[in-house]
């Protein structure tokens, strides 16, 4: 298709040079100056001559002035609408090119003649092109289809042998169907193990990242199997301390800083259970992200051949830097800060009420029955205060 619009163009840019060069060769024999020809020229002159030197109305089979290019200047060479000139160039090449130029007639002109040879070699070079890729997805298919037909007789086989019931092998059999529609009988898995470690990453960043995009990388609850890294991008770390109501908490994290750090807290702890541990937040991505990601069993090896680890200097500077010991040592410090101004609170308002009591007891004793309005509403408060 982008061979024949090009052929197409070349031929109708041909088609008008052959007519300029018919009108300049015109003008030399009789005398006149070509300048008349074109649009701002100061010469004027009776141009009427080109029509019997250069005619573009000949009904000769094969033309001796333009060959090749008459149906050019006959049809659209005169034509102002573009699209009536694109369609019809490019029909004329894709026409040329799909019959190796069998249906163009030219002239005697040594130029006509190698651009005829030019379009009819390049129509045979591209049709063994396609006839070359065609036979090759043919043969690929013929044999991934053939290695699907004996992967599905062994497999019906191998269940006749083991006298699988028959729901069991209609699910069976489905699975491999739907395999077959989704990878074509490509080994995805093998392939990208043989690929090279940034390659590898590369492809999963384009086929994931989308999803990513969407799905948290950590749920609070789920168990961690490996700790991250962030090398760069941004993640947002939120918890719910396990779905307490009315309590949330959230941060961005940023090259340099990780998550997932419940893993290394259960990999030093020598009496820690064969069980992952539960992520305490939930991490979802922010942008692309590139992390540098610690597993479950390598985080642990680790932990029992350096001891270093187990020091309790190195446990505090990790805890500095976890986001959940933060949070923890937050609510920690907010809520021993509510208990100090609850209980100051609690102590003025005992105060006040001492001080009340203190001045309704000369009252008393002097007969008086009842207490005033002011002074009963004083006394009621530190009851309502302290009942708020």
């Amino acid at each position: 298709m982008l061979a024949s619009h090009g052929f197409g163009a070349l031929w109708y840019i041909l088609s008008i040079q052959r007519e300029d060069s018919c009108w300049r060769k015109a003008c030399r024999q009789n005398g006149h100056d070509p300048a008349s020809l074109y649009c701002g020229s100061n010469v004027f002159g009776n141009n009427t001559f080109l029509q019997n030197a250069c005619p573009t109305n000949g009904t000769d089979d094969i033309d001796p002035i333009f060959g090749i290019f008459l149906p050019a200047l006959q049809n659209v060479s005169q034509s102002t609408n573009f699209f009536e000139k694109l369609f019809y160039c490019f029909w004329w090449g894709l026409q040329n090119l799909s019959s190796l130029g069998q249906n163009m007639k030219t002239s005697t002109d040594t130029s006509e003649n190698l651009f005829a040879v030019f379009v009819s070699i390049s129509g045979l070079v591209l049709f063994a092109l396609l006839i070359g890729n065609v036979q090759t997805y043919l043969q690929s298919a013929s044999v991934r289809i053939e290695e699907m037909r004996v992967k599905r007789r062994d497999t019906e086989q191998w269940m006749a042998h083991r006298l699988l019931p028959e729901n069991l092998k209609e699910r069976i059999m489905r699975h491999e169907q739907y395999r077959w529609q989704e990878t074509r009988g490509v080994d995805e898995e093998g392939l990208l193990t043989n690929l090279p470690k940034d390659l590898r990453r590369e492809i999963k960043r384009h086929l994931c990242l989308s999803l990513l995009m969407k799905v948290p990388m950590f749920r609070e609850g789920d168990p961690v199997n490996e700790m991250l890294f962030i090398m760069r991008g941004t993640l947002e770390s939120m918890t719910t301390n396990g779905g307490q109501t009315g309590f949330f908490n959230s941060n961005v994290l940023k090259g340099g800083d990780f998550c997932g750090e419940e893993l290394l807290t259960w990999a030093l702890d020598p009496t820690s259970a064969s069980n992952l541990p539960g992520s305490t937040r939930t991490v979802k991505t922010l942008s692309e992200v590139e992390t540098f990601a610690l597993r479950a069993d390598d985080l642990k090896f680790v932990a029992t051949q350096f001891r270093r680890l187990h020091s309790k200097q190195l446990q505090h500077t990790f805890r500095f830097y976890s986001q959940q010991w933060r949070t923890w040592a937050a609510c920690f410090i907010q809520a021993g800060w509510h208990r100090y101004c609850r209980k100051k609170l609690e102590d003025t308002l005992y105060e006040k009420e001492k001080r009340l009591q203190a001045a309704i007891v000369p009252i008393v004793s002097d007969g008086s029955s009842s207490l005033s309005l002011g002074a009963a509403l004083y006394h009621s408060m530190p009851h309502v205060l302290l009942a708020t």
